[in-house]
């Protein structure tokens, strides 16, 4: 906590009382219709949560009466401010480091309730969702009825919120679109929830500065591998304080306390909004192919001196058709084959991680793209057909991982520490994402 009280007596008391009430059904003298705790004068609070820890609790009494014999379950509604001291005698180092000991206890404590808390409510909320179970997709209408005009698409598997329902029609919003689509193609409530579970792709956000990512779910395990602040991670498995997470280096794990989990789902997409899109693409994409141009006609006569040169090694170029621009993009890239992977850097010559490859490639061709491979796998526009309909130059998006199609099937990317700047098939992990930029 960062208010510490100045007296380290109280502040045992506190965080002793304050453990007790998390983790504890409390005895019988502290309840919601007495709010003050007698002992030793202190006032009392859990904070706006009171609510749904009181739940937490009583779920877990009722699936366990065991917890519940000689106690009152109730969690107390009550505020937190020392009033009192107690005697604790003059052995002051060892009262701090008791009262560092009921820190770290509670902290962790109220952290596991948090991300259990924060489960259940996502969970609930799936309730809310109505998700499309066709064969290809259900139009969205301005009005329940057959006869409405189609304001948009609710594909298979696609979500969206439930804002009405309306003589076997539902009322949702889904990305820009609102309308109605026909129960009958549709799931919510109860059997949303375990459908949204298997439609939903499962992330883990990174929320602390480079974590490390460890062999087995242990701070003792060996570490596989960094990522950054903000990184998305494909998560595979959540156990109670550990994730497992795909990264560059393989699968791992990181700890609960430092990621931010959440449910990506295939929303809906208005006529409109498909037009404007379109449209947008195309305007930033002719805008990034003139100023492209000069720097692909730099790259051709940088590629023919090297390979007029006797010292030079065999270039390499990509294949597989696609635009001008993304060929030389690719073509760009493949020159640093064999240079050094370093995280956290951006040099194509002295080390680069692989979003700093991928922003440094595109530099060259004057684009900017954000650093991290999070954002890097929303840059551009989404190609259609995924892999299949790839060219050269798109951005791969992987888990925590991003390289550029060079064609035949293949990326060229700054992988790891041990192997640098290499080429490797492009489904050799499970593509998230292709983004198009030119």
């Amino acid at each position: 906590m960062n208010n510490k009280p100045k007296r380290i007596t109280s502040y045992i008391i506190i965080m002793s009382a304050t453990v007790a009430a998390v983790l504890f059904p409390l005895p019988v003298y502290a309840t919601s219709s007495s709010p003050v705790m007698p002992a030793a004068g202190i006032e009392f609070s859990l904070g706006e949560n009171i609510a749904s820890l009181r739940e937490l609790q009583e779920e877990k009494v009722s699936q366990n009466p065991e917890l519940a014999k000689g106690t009152n379950a109730a969690l107390p509604s009550v505020t937190a401010l020392p009033t009192a001291t107690a005697d604790f005698g003059t052995n002051v180092a060892g009262s701090k480091e008791i009262a560092e000991t009921m820190t770290a206890t509670l902290d962790k404590s109220m952290r596991e309730m948090e991300r259990e808390l924060s489960q259940r409510r996502e969970e609930e909320g799936f309730k809310n969702l109505v998700i499309a179970r066709v064969n290809d997709y259900v139009n969205v209408r301005d009005i329940p009825s057959q006869e409405g005009e189609i304001v948009g698409k609710l594909y298979n598997k696609s979500v969206g919120n439930l804002l009405s329902e309306k003589d076997g029609w539902y009322e949702i919003k889904s990305g820009s679109v609102t309308g109605f689509v026909k129960g009958e193609f549709c799931v919510t409530g109860d059997e949303a929830i375990e459908l949204a579970k298997e439609v939903g792709t499962r992330f883990a956000t990174i929320n602390t500065t480079t974590l490390k990512v460890r062999t087995e779910p242990s701070t003792e395990a060996a570490v596989l591998g960094l990522v950054p602040l903000g990184d998305d991670l494909l998560a595979l498995d959540e156990l109670e304080h550990w994730v497992q997470v795909s990264i560059e280096e393989g699968d791992g794990y990181v700890h609960a306390d430092y990621v931010d989990m959440w449910t990506e789902f295939v929303r809906a997409e208005s006529r409109e909004e498909e037009a404007a899109r379109l449209e947008l693409e195309a305007a930033e994409r002719r805008a990034a192919q003139e100023a492209a141009r000069q720097a692909a006609a730099r790259n051709a006569a940088r590629r023919e001196t090297n390979s007029n040169s006797n010292n030079s090694a065999p270039a390499v170029y990509a294949s597989g058709g696609g635009s001008e621009l993304g060929q030389a993009v690719a073509n760009y890239g493949l020159q640093f084959l064999g240079n050094p992977y370093v995280y956290g850097k951006s040099s194509l010559t002295n080390g680069t991680d692989c979003s700093g490859f991928v922003m440094s490639v595109y530099a060259n061709f004057g684009v900017a793209l954000p650093r991290s491979s999070g954002p890097q796998r929303r840059a551009g526009s989404a190609v259609e057909g995924g892999v299949a309909a790839a060219q050269p130059g798109d951005i791969i998006g992987y888990s925590g991982h991003v390289g550029i199609y060079i064609g035949n099937g293949q990326i060229v990317h700054s992988s790891t520490p041990q192997t640098g700047i290499k080429i490797s098939d492009v489904n050799y992990r499970r593509v998230l994402a292709v983004r198009r930029i030119f």
